[in-house]
């Protein structure tokens, strides 16, 4: 496959047409390369190769001066990699290197995130118990998209609706929302909480807001749930569960019998499902 060069009006060969494999010291670092990797970045990209290999050549001129690629040949070594793919820009001015070199970077930084997609890709890998490490967000960074900060959504998270007069949901209703199932109920009530865990086995159950635990008289012994207090519930929460901590609310709710506010006041806490 060929090109129309622009300035040239010449044909001539895309770079990629044609991949070649060169030892790392062939290549030659472009002095004034404007993009800054720091160690920290070199030690992530090389992280990366490790776990999934060289995944694009890197592109140089004629003289094998580097256009594209700075920080995965900074990080080959660091990586055990000797010789690497390459694709060659020839008949390429100094001004369209010079320029390429540039839009590479920049044209990929245009890009944004979509909230919602960017965190559930993150979730379903950190189900599967992935190195999240490995993509290169910092930790604060993921802790920010998991939490759902910066979402999209049309509404104030931390709105709370008018209590309708006539509320659709009662005691013992279970609402099925995708993958998720929701019960009106008190979580510290076995049968409230079985039929939202339908057989799951959650990484974290928080059902006292006080204690972190569950009074052992109010589960029945013979059912499959075993709760146990967690003295560090973030701790717990970061590998594989959910971490919640409810805004402490009046012993005495206004709302009418009934309502979803207030059942959901009347149970110690919430209750976690994760699907197998």
């Amino acid at each position: 496959m060929s090109i129309t060069s622009e300035s040239a009006g010449a044909t001539r060969p895309w770079p990629a047409d044609h991949i070649e494999r060169w030892p790392i010291e062939r290549l030659i670092p472009y002095a004034n390369n404007a993009r800054l990797h720091s160690e920290a970045d070199l030690d992530k990209i090389a992280a990366a190769i490790r776990r999934w290999g060289w995944t694009m050549p890197v592109l140089v001129d004629e003289q094998g001066v580097l256009i594209v690629g700075h920080g995965r040949v900074g990080a080959a070594p660091k990586a055990g990699v000797t010789s690497i793919p390459v694709i060659v820009a020839r008949g390429w001015s100094e001004e369209e290197k010079r320029a390429y070199r540039l839009a590479d970077n920049q044209l990929a930084a245009r890009a944004s995130w979509e909230p919602d997609l960017l965190r559930n890709e993150l979730q379903e890998l950190g189900f599967a118990d992935f190195d999240l490490g490995l993509i290169g967000f910092e930790p604060d960074q993921l802790e920010t998209i998991l939490a759902g900060l910066g979402s999209s959504g049309l509404t104030d998270p931390d709105s709370v609706p008018d209590v309708p007069e006539q509320p659709v949901t009662q005691l013992g209703d279970l609402w099925l929302l995708g993958d998720h199932r929701v019960g009106c109920g008190d979580s510290t009530n076995s049968t409230d909480v079985i039929q939202v865990l339908a057989g799951a086995e959650p990484h974290l159950m928080v059902t006292d807001p006080r204690r972190w635990c569950v009074p052992p008289d109010r589960y029945d012994p013979s059912a499959s749930l075993q709760p146990k207090c967690a003295s560090n519930a973030r701790q717990r929460a970061t590998n594989g569960g959910v971490f919640h901590r409810r805004a402490q609310q009046p012993s005495r709710s206004t709302e009418p019998p009934g309502s979803i506010l207030r059942e959901a006041r009347r149970g110690a806490g919430m209750y976690i499902a994760r699907n197998p």
